[in-house]
């Protein structure tokens, strides 16, 4: 399949080491031969590192003519709407706003403390009734990554 030349035109080009910190987040093949790869890095991936891997994949599509002569190749970062998909995302998040849905079915909002190899630590801001009085308290929650369901980062234009 061609989506599995893809993969191992992608690992061979993240061994190299100006790319060493950069992996797959997505790649489909959608109908009109219309190829979309979504890549992250560690430190976050930027304009450059899209412009060289989609010249990479184009030169070896061109060679080797996997998806003819008409096709669309599309290499692009996550973008802010886009869901964590893998746990390496979630280090570079630290301090920045969660909102995650459990696969329980659970919601959590709150923001990302720490990363362990194991769970994340959100701080929640909770709200909770004692007699009469209103508390809001912050609740740090640990939260293992199979347990996530979806988790997206919320942008805050605030200070």
């Amino acid at each position: 399949m061609v989506e599995e030349k893809i993969y191992d035109l992608l690992e061979a080009k993240f061994a190299e080491p100006e790319y060493a910190d950069c992996f797959l987040i997505e790649l489909s093949l959608h109908a009109g031969k219309r190829l979309e790869v979504i890549i992250d890095a560690d430190t976050g991936v930027n304009f450059d590192q899209c412009t060289h891997i989609s010249r990479y994949l184009e030169s070896r599509l061109d060679e080797n003519a996997w998806l003819g002569d008409d096709y669309t190749l599309e290499v692009s970062s996550p973008g802010v709407s886009r869901p964590l998909k893998l746990w390496r995302q979630y280090p570079r998040n630290v301090g920045r706003t969660l909102e995650i849905v459990l696969k329980d079915g659970n919601q959590h909002s709150g923001q990302l403390l720490a990363v362990h190899e194991d769970h994340l630590d959100l701080e929640e801001t909770v709200k909770r009734k004692e007699g009469k009085k209103n508390i809001t308290e912050k609740v740090v929650r640990n939260i293992p990554p199979d347990a996530i369901e979806k988790a997206i980062v919320k942008i805050s234009f605030k200070e």
